[in-house]
C-alpha cells in the first residue's frame, strides 16, 4: 500500500490552544512513518496558519513558532506541500477548531478529514443547541437554563430571579462554545453566580447555566460513521470540586481515571446505547467522547455533553478508553483515518 500523506492540524485561536498543542505533538509521535508522511500546519493564537517542518517536541510547549527556520508562513492551498495531502487530521478543541468552521474549509478543499463533519461539529459545540437537539431525541438530561449576553447586559435582575427559580443551588455556569472545562464556574450563592456569569461572558454570547447533580461521572467513546461502536465506560474521581481544566490538564495525576467504570452491567449497557444515540442524533461521524452523570442515590442517567474532538494527550480519556476496548493509541489513528476516507468516498459512492 502506498503511503499517505496525512496533515496534522494544531494550535488554533480558541482558550484550547494549549490542548491542542498537547494533544497533536502525542498523536504525531504515535503515527506509524512506515504508513504515514506527516505534514504539520501549526495555527497561531492570531490566527496565521503555517508549515512547520521541525522537531515535534517543540509543539506541545509552544517553541514550534519560535524555531523561524522550520516554518514557513506564505501558507497557500497551491503551495506542493498542500497539495500532497491526502487526509487532514484536525487536533483542534473549542471555537474555530471544532465547531464545524474548519470542517467546512476542508469540505471546500475537498479532502477527506479526521472526525464529524460541519453540522455534527457545529452542535456538537455548541451545548445549547446540543441540549435542544437531544431533548428532541427523547434523551435524558438534567435541568439547564440558556442565557445570551446580552440579556444579562440589559436584565441582570430579572435574569437572576429566572435562573433561581429554575435552578438550586449550586449551579454549574459554562460558556456554550466552549470545551476542557474552560470558562466553567460552580456558584454556590448569588454573589458567585453573578461572577460566573460574567466570566463565561468573557468567552462566549451565550451561557448555559445547569443544576448541579450528585453524581458519578463517567465517559464513553464513540468509533465509527453509519455503524457506530461504543467502547468501555470509564469514571472520572477529579482532585477539584470538578473536573476543571486545572484538573483536567495540570493537577500533577491527583485527578483518577478508572478504566473500566465499576458500574452494573446494565446501566453499562444503557450509557454505552445511549452514547450512540447522541452521537447519531447530531449526524456524528469518525469519532466523539459522550459525557454522562449518573445520580449517586438514584442510579439514574444523564447525558452531560458530546465532545466531537476529544483530547488526545497521553492522558485523555478518549485514547485510554479504546485502548481498553482493544485498540491501542497508533491503531485508533489509523483507524480515524481509514474512516475519514470511508466518509470522504462515500459521499460519491451511490
Amino acid at each position: 500500500m502506498n503511503k499517505k500523506t496525512i496533515a496534522v492540524l494544531f494550535g488554533g485561536q480558541s482558550g484550547e490552544h494549549e490542548v491542542s498543542l498537547m494533544s497533536s505533538s502525542n498523536v504525531i509521535q504515535a503515527m506509524d512513518r512506515q504508513k504515514y508522511d506527516v505534514v504539520m500546519i501549526g495555527i497561531t493564537k492570531k490566527g496565521e496558519w503555517m508549515i512547520y517542518t521541525g522537531p515535534v517536541e517543540k509543539i506541545a510547549n509552544g517553541d514550534w513558532e519560535k524555531e523561524e527556520h522550520y516554518l514557513i508562513k506564505d501558507f497557500s492551498i497551491h503551495h506542493p506541500i498542500i497539495q500532497s495531502i491526502d487526509v487532514i487530521f484536525p487536533v483542534l478543541h473549542g471555537p474555530m477548531g471544532e465547531d464545524g468552521t474548519v470542517q467546512g474549509l476542508f469540505e471546500l478543499w475537498n479532502l477527506p478529514y479526521v472526525g464529524c463533519g460541519v453540522l455534527a461539529s457545529a452542535l456538537g459545540m455548541d451545548k445549547i443547541y446540543t441540549k435542544t437537539i437531544y431533548q428532541m431525541a427523547g434523551l435524558p438530561q438534567g435541568k439547564y437554563y440558556p442565557l445570551m449576553r446580552y440579556q444579562w447586559r440589559e436584565h441582570q435582575n430579572q435574569e437572576i430571579k429566572k435562573i433561581e427559580k429554575e435552578l438550586d443551588y449550586p449551579i454549574f455556569i459554562k460558556p456554550a462554545n466552549m470545551g476542557s472545562s474552560v470558562g466553567i464556574t460552580k456558584a454556590h450563592h448569588r454573589q458567585e453566580l453573578v461572577e460566573g456569569i460574567h466570566k463565561a461572558c468573557k468567552y462566549d454570547r451565550k451561557i448555559l447555566l445547569e443544576e448541579s447533580i450528585d453524581c458519578r461521572e463517567i465517559e464513553c467513546g464513540v468509533l465509527g460513521n453509519d455503524h457506530p461502536k461504543a467502547s468501555v465506560l470509564g469514571e472520572i474521581l477529579p482532585s477539584n470540586e470538578f473536573y476543571d481544566y486545572h484538573a483536567k490538564y495540570f493537577d500533577n495525576g491527583k485527578s483518577q481515571l478508572v478504566i473500566p467504570a465499576p458500574l452494573d452491567q446494565e446501566i453499562m449497557r444503557k450509557i454505552q446505547d445511549l452514547a450512540i444515540q447522541a452521537f447519531k442524533a447530531i449526524d456524528g461521524s469518525g469519532l466523539a467522547r459522550v459525557d454522562f452523570f449518573v445520580e449517586k442515590n438514584t442510579g439514574k442517567i444523564y447525558i452531560n455533553e458530546i465532545n466531537t474532538l476529544p483530547g488526545f494527550t497521553n492522558i485523555s480519556m478518549y485514547p485510554k478508553l479504546w485502548e481498553y476496548s482493544g485498540i491501542p493509541y497508533a491503531k485508533l489513528i489509523d483507524r480515524l483515518i481509514e474512516l475519514a476516507i470511508e466518509r470522504f468516498e462515500e459521499k460519491t459512492s451511490f
